[in-house]
C-alpha cells in the first residue's frame, strides 16, 4: 500500500463496552448511536485520532472494534475513518438515522482502498426493506460512491463495512445522507445535469410489438415514460444506408419529433457506417467504398449537413453531435486510422464544420471508449488539438465491467476536463439487473462482468453502478462534468429486433442490460434520472 494512504494506526484498545455493543448488535439489536435524522460527524472531523468517531459506533464478529478508527489524512479536513489490522479482521462502523419520513435516501461516501477484501462495502441496513450495499473500490484516489435505500420504518442504519485479510484497508471521508430527491435540506437534482439515454432501438422495437410500462404495470408511450421519469437528452445513433432501414435519415427524423415533443433535448450520434462504428471496426458505407480520399471527407461533411439540416428545417434542431462513435482509432477504414492523423483530423474537422454550419450554437462532442484510460485519451486529444481539429464537449464510454474502475473514470474525466479546457460527459454507460436471458442470444452481461463491475447484477445493483457513475461526473471540478447518457435502456428483447441490422432473426444480447425487466415493467435505474 503506499504510504500516503495506508493507516498511520495499527492497534487500540477494545473497552468493554464495544464488546458488550459487538453482543448486542450480533444478537439481533440495533443500538442507536444518534438520534437525527441527518448523519453525526460525517467527515470524522470531532474525532481528534480517536479510537471511535463521536457519533459513530463499532461492532466486529471477531472481536476487532480496534480495525476500525480515525487518523490523520483526510479527503477535505484533518481526519479520516481507516479499516486496518495486522492480521484478517471483520469490522462494521455503523450510525442509526432516526425520525426518518418514509421515501427513497441515498448515503455518499469518498473513499479509497488498497484492495484485497473478502468484501468492503458501503449499506444502509434496517431501514424497513432489504440490505442495500456498494462495494468500495480498489483505488489510491479519492473516489465518491453512493448507496441508495427506501425507508419505510422511520429509521435507517449507514453502514461501512470491512471483511478483510491481513493488512487489507480503506479510508473513509465526507459522507452524507439524506433524501434521494434533495428534500430535507439535500441539495437535490442538478436541472442543468444532462440525464441521457440512448433509444436508437425505440423504433423498431415498437413496429415489431415492443412494449413499455411504468413500475405500476401500466402501459406508456416510452418516450413520455422517460421524460416523465427525470430524463431530459436523447441520443439517436445515424447509420448511412442500413440494411434494415432504421437509424436513417427518415428514422431519426421521426424520433427526433417524439423527443422534442417532450421538451428533451437532442445527441446525433454519426456513426458514418452502414452499421455498428466502435474501436474494434469503423466499416465505410457501401456508398462510400470506391470513394478517393477528397471524396470521402466531402461525403462526410454532404451527409453530416444533410441530417442536420433535415432536422433542423422540420422544427427539431440537433443540441449537441457526435462526429463519430468510439473512435479511439479513428473512422472509415483504412483511410481515417489514428495511424494517419492527418486523414483522421480533416475528416473530423469536415464532419464539425459541418455541423457549425447547420447550425453555430450546437454543440460539436468527440467520443472515445474506454473512459478510465487516460494515458490513451491524453495522446489521442493531444493530437487532435495540435492539428486544429474544433470540437466543444469531450465525451467517453465507460461500461464499468469493460473500461475499468469509478475512480480511473474519475481521475480521467477531471484530468481531460483540465487539461483541454472542454466540459467532459459519459455518452455511454449501462449495468446488468438479471444474469438471466429472455432470448436465445447470450447476453454480454455475464457473471464474468458482473465480477468485474463490482455491482450485484440486480435491479437495485443497477441503479446504483448508474447512481455511482453520475456521482463521478457531477464531480468534476469547476462545473465541467455535463452529465451521462445510459445506452439502449429500451432494448428489450423483442422478436425481429436483434443485434444485426441484416439478420432479422438475431437475437438480443443487452436485454438484461434495459432499465426495464422481462415483464417490461421500468425498474428502479430509471428512477435514478429524477434524483441525481
Amino acid at each position: 500500500m503506499s504510504g500516503s494512504s495506508r493507516p498511520l494506526r495499527s492497534t487500540a484498545t477494545v473497552t468493554g463496552a464495544f464488546v458488550l455493543l459487538t453482543a448486542v448488535l450480533l444478537a439481533g439489536t440495533t443500538v442507536p448511536a444518534s438520534a437525527a435524522t441527518t448523519l453525526t460527524n460525517p467527515g470524522f472531523e470531532a474525532s481528534g485520532g480517536t479510537q471511535t468517531p463521536p457519533g459513530w459506533s463499532e461492532s466486529s464478529a471477531s472481536g476487532q472494534q480496534s480495525a476500525s478508527f480515525t487518523e490523520a489524512g483526510g479527503r477535505s479536513g484533518t481526519y479520516r475513518l481507516s479499516h486496518w489490522a495486522s492480521s484478517a479482521y471483520q469490522v462494521e462502523t455503523y450510525q442509526q438515522l432516526t425520525g426518518l419520513a418514509t421515501g427513497s435516501y441515498t448515503l455518499r461516501a469518498w473513499v479509497r482502498s488498497g484492495g484485497g477484501q473478502v468484501a468492503t462495502y458501503l449499506a444502509l441496513r434496517d431501514c424497513g426493506g432489504t440490505e442495500q450495499r456498494t462495494p468500495i473500490p480498489t483505488t489510491s484516489t479519492w473516489t465518491q460512491i453512493s448507496v441508495t435505500a427506501q425507508v419505510t420504518t422511520g429509521r435507517c442504519t449507514a453502514s461501512i463495512v470491512s471483511n478483510a485479510r491481513a493488512g487489507n484497508w480503506i479510508n473513509v471521508d465526507d459522507l452524507e445522507f439524506g433524501p434521494t430527491d434533495g428534500s430535507g435540506g439535500n441539495p437535490g437534482p442538478n436541472p442543468n445535469l444532462i440525464r441521457g439515454v440512448d433509444i436508437s432501438s425505440l423504433k423498431k422495437s415498437e413496429d415489431r410489438g415492443g412494449v413499455y410500462r411504468d413500475a405500476a404495470g401500466n402501459p406508456r408511450d416510452a418516450v413520455q415514460l422517460l421524460r416523465a421519469a427525470g430524463v431530459n437528452y436523447a441520443r439517436l445513433r445515424v447509420w448511412v444506408d442500413p440494411a434494415d432501414g432504421y437509424n436513417n435519415r427518415a428514422r431519426v427524423l421521426t424520433m427526433a419529433s417524439r423527443i422534442k415533443a417532450q421538451g428533451m433535448r437532442l445527441l446525433v450520434d454519426f456513426h458514418y457506417s452502414d452499421t455498428w462504428a466502435d474501436p474494434g471496426k469503423q466499416y465505410k458505407p457501401a456508398a462510400w467504398s470506391g470513394y478517393s480520399f477528397t471524396q470521402l471527407r466531402d461525403a462526410v461533411y454532404r451527409h453530416t449537413y444533410d441530417i442536420l439540416s433535415a432536422l433542423k428545417a422540420q422544427g427539431t434542431p440537433a443540441d449537441m453531435v457526435q462526429v463519430g462513435n468510439e473512435i479511439n482509432d479513428g473512422m472509415l477504414w483504412p483511410d481515417g486510422r489514428s495511424s494517419n492523423w492527418a486523414n483522421l483530423a480533416a475528416l473530423l474537422t469536415a464532419g464539425s464544420t459541418a455541423v457549425k454550419a447547420v447550425d453555430a450554437s450546437t454543440l460539436v462532442m468527440l467520443h472515445l471508449a474506454e473512459g478510465g484510460n487516460n494515458a490513451q485519451h491524453r495522446w489521442w486529444f493531444d493530437q487532435a488539438t495540435a492539428r486544429g481539429v474544433p470540437f466543444d464537449v469531450i465525451g467517453v464510454s465507460h461500461y464499468l465491467y469493460w473500461h475499468g474502475s469509478l475512480s480511473s473514470l474519475q481521475y480521467n474525466l477531471n484530468d481531460l476536463a483540465a487539461r483541454y479546457g472542454r466540459p467532459v460527459l459519459v455518452a455511454e454507460t449501462a449495468y446488468g439487473f438479471t444474469l438471466d436471458a429472455d432470448d436465445a442470444e447470450p447476453n454480454i452481461f455475464n457473471a464474468a462482468l458482473q465480477q468485474a463491475g463490482g455491482y450485484p447484477a440486480t435491479p437495485q445493483g443497477q441503479a446504483d453502478a448508474l447512481r455511482a457513475v453520475f456521482d463521478v461526473v457531477k464531480a468534476v471540478p469547476n462545473g465541467r462534468g455535463l452529465g451521462v447518457f445510459y445506452w439502449e435502456p429500451t432494448w428489450t428483447a423483442v422478436p425481429g429486433n436483434g443485434w444485426d441490422p441484416a439478420d432479422p432473426s438475431s437475437g438480443n444480447g443487452w436485454e438484461n442490460q434495459a432499465l426495464f425487466d422481462y415483464g417490461d415493467h421500468a425498474l428502479p435505474g430509471l428512477s435514478v434520472f429524477g434524483t441525481v
